[in-house]
């Protein structure tokens, strides 16, 4: 069994890179994109058999993190009062300073949503500087943070693979308690045993996904994407793919890793209640009631009866936190690419050519009306098919969700991929080139494609990578 417990590779969010065009002599001549990279110094790039470079973390402002456009006013503040929201910090009783919310414990992988959802806008995924070893000792807790847990690596939850009898686990083992804490009372529990787990093979890892166009996501219609699912050019590549359903009302779920949540609302509830602890109207149950741990009423995170703030939103003000978490997620907008180039056109022909399209499907209209916005049939250009692939042994971590397996993964959205530091499921790369290769190994449905791109010339592999880089 593979161990995935490589160290993140450190990335300066400063990171910067040049396409230089030059012109087209043929309808099959593509612009050479020549890459600079400005790291500190260090070269984090890796080549392949084409000698293709990744251009790095796209520079300039944020291609995202603001509300969708054409949405009423009450909408707007609903999403501003939402993201304020999404920023709270909590304690155990919110009786902190500067940690007003409240539920935290007894375990936890953070202390907030955007702690994780950061960058390079609040909603994405890891900043470049991870928060959680200031998280694991804040306000006297006693933590050790464990070896996976680096600097200026990903923020990661762990998982185990089996329980101690061998039978299959798969569950967030958080990171850290709030023993020792200021505001934990007489809590004392220790933190899992990750070098174990480390040593025996037993355990995986997961980082944030970003949730910008989510909602855009959560309106795509079953239909929509079981027929783009029928596509016959994927037969060619031996490409198959299935969804994931709800084991509820059996209709396709969409985001998490593996597909394996129906809608923003469980996407939020089970966060908070796995990654800080927060119980709440989905979740209400502790997930450890050892005695002097269990400090607050429960659920702690609730619908508020009679709001003693305003927050320009009575919607966010009566709503939970779980509530406000999704609709922060539901209106924002997608990132926005950034202006297309000779050299990025021509890295979207070879995308296509190549057959990454048939995966990482450019655009699935959606199918339905919006309700933050009212239009129908919006196009929604995630760059993902939503559906569930066999990834090979080199991706596989042994965990099942659903219908997925533990080799099947879902097709990661690529909108936002220009400004994301760090890659895959378990964040075990920053280089856009090793997540590629990533791709290929025994039994994954992509080996043909990751082939293909392998045969690539160095020009056409170079203007693929800026193409990426440049959503």
């Amino acid at each position: 069994m593979e161990r995935y417990c490589c160290k993140g590779v450190s990335v300066s969010v400063l990171c910067r890179f040049a396409l230089v065009s030059a012109a087209f002599i043929s309808g099959a001549a593509l612009a050479f994109a020549q890459i600079q990279d400005n790291n500190d110094g260090r070269n984090v790039s890796s080549t392949t058999g084409n000698r293709s470079l990744d251009p790095g973390v796209r520079g300039g402002p944020a291609g995202a993190g603001g509300p969708l456009g054409g949405m009423s006013g009450d909408y707007e503040n609903f999403f501003n009062a939402a993201l304020t929201r999404f920023q709270e910090v909590d304690s155990v009783s919110g009786k902190i300073t500067n940690e007003a919310g409240v539920g935290l414990g007894p375990r936890f992988n953070a202390t907030s949503c955007s702690g994780c959802h950061a960058f390079p806008a609040i909603g994405s995924s890891s900043p470049a500087s991870n928060p959680q070893i200031a998280m694991a000792v804040a306000d006297g807790a006693t933590n050790k943070v464990p070896r996976f847990i680096t600097a200026n690596g990903p923020v990661r939850e762990a998982r185990f693979v089996r329980n101690p009898n061998g039978t299959p686990d798969g569950g967030v083992h958080d990171l850290f308690v709030i023993t020792g804490r200021s505001d934990a009372g007489s809590c004392n529990i220790a933190q899992p045993d990750f070098e174990d787990a480390i040593n025996q093979n037993n355990i995986i890892f997961r980082i944030p996904t970003p949730l910008f166009g989510a909602g855009l996501v959560e309106s795509i219609t079953d239909t929509a994407i079981l027929k783009n699912s029928a596509n016959p050019q994927k037969a060619a590549f031996d490409i198959s793919g299935q969804v994931n359903r709800s084991g509820n009302d059996g209709t396709i779920t969409r985001f998490g890793w593996k597909a394996q949540n129906k809608s923003l609302v469980m996407f939020a509830g089970e966060a908070y209640n796995v990654e800080q602890g927060v119980t709440n109207e989905l979740f209400p149950n502790e997930r450890d009631e050892t005695p002097g741990c269990m400090i607050n009423a429960l659920p702690e995170d609730s619908t508020v009866l009679s709001p003693t703030g305003n927050s320009g939103s009575s919607a966010s003000d009566y709503s939970s936190d779980i509530i406000n978490f999704a609709a922060f997620a539901r209106l924002s907008a997608p990132p926005t690419p950034a202006a297309a180039t000779t050299v990025t056109q021509a890295g979207q022909q070879v995308f296509n050519q190549i057959g990454c399209n048939l995966c990482h499907t450019p655009t699935i209209n959606s199918g339905s009306m919006f309700y933050g916005t009212g239009l129908t049939n919006v196009p929604v250009n995630a760059f993902s098919d939503f559906l569930v692939h066999n990834m090979g042994i080199g991706l596989a971590d042994q965990i099942s969700h659903g219908l997925a397996n533990g080799m099947q993964f879902r097709t990661a959205p690529l909108w936002g991929v220009g400004q994301r530091i760090f890659f895959l499921h378990d964040g075990r790369t920053s280089d856009l080139v090793q997540a590629i290769q990533a791709h290929h190994s025994q039994g994954s449905e992509a080996n043909q494609v990751i082939n293909n791109f392998n045969q690539l010339s160095a020009t056409h592999a170079a203007a693929l990578l800026a193409f990426l880089r440049s959503l």
